[in-house]
């Protein structure tokens, strides 16, 4: 059915009539899922006191948002072989509602993490799979700005989630931010219902459970291992143990996955050289934009005597610029290809990140909320046309894994950036010399990421170049 609507409507050779309802659906999906991931970052003090919680307790309730999350993505790309794009979508939504509901009503902290595992779980699965469909619906010469505008909603679910929480928890009660993300997932499954098409290939692959199992404590345990390493110590047992049994578990997944004739997660896109380098460069870039979303908001809290909500304040015109420019340097890629934008962008990165690196008391908001501004202008220039540009070198079959695997990565690199960057600003710091001691440690962790930043701009003069380029290769 799907099939026959797209070639009434193909007539004139452009389904636009068809995409732009579907691309509303999948937007506003991906939105309530990434908005919710940092929708509790200011809340956990309120919530911390009315279910009696310690902060490592609490901080479970977005720990386990991201290893849930991280666990269900390399998953997708087998579940988008096995089930039709409706189904898939429309589960992933009725989850995500019913998490939501829960987390809104749940009377204890065993409940609220019942409503963030269902929650993560659906997430998982609505990024890759949107992703995808926009692979597929798409033609290569508009991939960029379809993804720009993709790129949008991750610029800007993250920071309107902390500003919107922390105006939300100062005049009512926390409930409230799963109340107001209820309805709009609600009508989005009315919407998704009447308007999404089946759009996927299904190719029916076995379901080898070992594998999932292998992907899960894989994944799993080193995204626990690095998301606890922030709080526990690197050389801690509980660390340590995570780590191995996710090195291991991980390995052995891989092996299999090259024996399998239907693996669940291809490995083989990684033979292709530029999704690798992009792959990477993407993880470079994700760690250091998470890095300062962590990073940031601790310092004007606990060492500048902010509030919550001036801390979420601060990162918005980032987020404004970065949603902004992703719809056009997705047209920027479209022509000219992703070399100079990620070199010029990467160059931008560097620089703001080593502006972070001598701040003290006296830093101003304004200083914190401009140089951050301008280094979002630069992450948008290289986020959405390096993924873009690595999953435009795969075939067709090969997307739902590309995609996958990027994703995969993405949230690998956001535990490890969050983790390092946390443990190196702790680790760094000097108590005796109070507050002043503290910023130092800040200090550090931004040396950390502008070397990060710096090894990402090196990494982007491989990219190849031109358009012609990139299409003799795909």
């Amino acid at each position: 059915m799907g099939d026959q609507m797209d070639q009434t409507n193909n007539q004139s050779g452009t389904p636009e009539i068809n995409r732009v309802p579907l691309m509303i659906v999948l937007i506003s999906g991906a939105f309530v899922a990434i908005l919710n991931q940092t929708l509790l970052a200011t809340a956990l003090p309120h919530i911390m006191a009315d279910l009696e919680l310690d902060a490592n307790t609490a901080q479970w309730l977005q720990s386990v948002f991201m290893l849930v999350n991280g666990i269900m993505i390399p998953i997708t790309a087998f579940l988008i072989e096995r089930f039709t794009t409706r189904r898939l979508f429309l589960t992933a939504l009725i989850t995500f509602a019913a998490g939501t509901l829960v987390c809104a009503l749940a009377p204890n902290f065993a409940m609220l993490m019942v409503g963030r595992i269902l929650q993560a779980a659906a997430a998982g699965i609505i990024m890759p799979l949107m992703q995808t469909i926009l692979f597929l619906i798409f033609p290569i010469e508009k991939r960029g700005s379809a993804m720009g505008m993709f790129g949008l909603v991750i610029a800007f679910a993250p920071a309107i989630g902390p500003t919107l929480s922390g105006w939300l928890v100062e005049h009512y009660p926390w409930r409230s931010l799963f109340y107001v993300i209820l309805p709009i997932v609600i009508i989005d499954i009315f919407v998704a219902y009447f308007i999404l098409k089946n759009i996927t290939k299904q190719t029916f692959p076995k379901v080898d459970v070992l594998s999932i199992i292998l992907s899960s404590f894989g994944f799993g345990g080193l995204l626990y291992g690095f998301s606890t390493a922030g709080n526990s110590g690197w050389l801690s047992l509980q660390v340590a143990i995570a780590m191995i049994v996710g090195a291991v578990s991980l390995t052995w997944f891989i092996l299999r996955q090259m024996k399998l004739k239907q693996p669940i997660l291809e490995f083989r896109v990684f033979k292709n050289s530029i999704f690798t380098l992009t792959t990477i460069l993407g993880m470079v870039v994700f760690m250091a934009m998470i890095g300062g979303a962590v990073v940031l908001p601790l310092l004007m809290q606990n060492m500048l005597g902010f509030s919550a909500f001036e801390s979420g304040l601060m990162l918005l015109p980032g987020a404004v610029v970065m949603g902004i420019m992703n719809p056009i340097t997705g047209r920027i890629f479209d022509r000219y290809g992703a070399k100079w934008l990620a070199i010029i962008g990467l160059s931008i990165v560097t620089v703001t990140t080593f502006m972070f690196t001598n701040l003290d008391e006296n830093t101003t908001f304004a200083y914190l909320a401009t140089v951050n501004a301008v280094r979002m202008f630069g992450i948008a220039m290289v986020m959405m046309p390096v993924t873009t540009a690595g999953l435009n070198q795969l075939p067709a079959h090969l997307i739902p894994h590309g995609t996958a695997m990027n994703n995969t990565m993405r949230q690998v690199a956001g535990a490890v950036g969050t983790a390092l960057l946390v443990t190196v600003m702790t680790n760094s710091a000097i108590p005796e010399q109070g507050v002043h001691g503290f910023i130092h440690g800040v200090n550090v962790s931004f040396i950390v990421a502008g070397v990060f930043a710096v090894i990402a701009l090196i990494l982007a003069f491989f990219i190849k170049g031109s358009r012609s380029e990139i299409k003799q290769s795909a």
